[in-house]
């Protein structure tokens, strides 16, 4: 009688991972949350070797306006260029894994939806933050990078895990947070994209991934 039972409960779970599976991209991997924060963090003390110091303000832009600012603002576009390459990689390197193992293609027409709602929100945020590099207005760098890829995260969340929307959310607080802490910008960021990445990333391997 248990099995008779059983039967049309797994045939329920089996109806639903199908429907989940064609509705939302499920292989990303905590292992490429964990990556990104990591090389976040490395991006920050690196950037923190360059300026010599943790706070935006003063301090750098006293750097970019010394005989040297030509060469330091190449410099620093060249550590975010290369932690943004490297995170994106290790990203794409272990959500390619895992849809390996769950045999879901890593290119359907989900993950082009989920490309798109991510792109959207970081293009915009790119030109306006671009714009404000223009103006030298670099307190405002940090505070508008973590708003911008927080509404990313919030807008890719409706055809991913769903758990991706609160580190969005929390992404964007912190962002808020630091448009009234002006200055601090490294701190936010070694946060947001560092130690919040490295904490979704474990809760989600260890709920998704650990026992597979």
């Amino acid at each position: 009688m248990e099995d008779k039972n059983q039967q049309p409960l797994e045939t329920l779970q089996d109806i639903k991972q199908i429907m989940e599976r064609s509705s939302r991209f499920i292989s990303l991997s905590g292992l490429s949350g964990i990556a990104a924060g990591i090389c976040a963090l490395t991006g920050v003390f690196l950037v923190t070797q360059k300026i010599d110091c943790w706070k935006i303000g003063n301090c750098l832009l006293n750097r970019l306006a010394s005989e040297e600012g030509l060469d330091l603002k190449r410099e620093l576009y060249l550590i975010a260029a290369g932690t943004f390459t490297a995170a994106f990689i290790l990203a794409f390197f272990f959500t390619w894994l895992r849809s390996r193992k769950n045999n879901v293609p890593i290119w359907g027409h989900v993950a082009r939806r989920l490309m798109w709602s991510v792109a959207i929100p970081l293009i915009a945020g790119g030109f306006f933050l671009y714009q404000m590099i223009e103006l030298k207005q670099y307190e405002l760098i940090a505070p508008g990078c973590l708003i911008f890829y927080g509404l990313a995260l919030v807008n890719a969340s409706r055809h991913t895990l769903s758990e991706v929307r609160y580190l969005g959310y929390l992404e964007i607080l912190l962002g808020l947070i630091n448009c009234r802490m002006i200055g601090y910008g490294l701190y936010f960021w070694a946060i947001g994209f560092g130690v919040f990445h490295i904490i979704y990333g474990s809760i989600m391997w260890w709920k998704y991934e650990r026992n597979s």
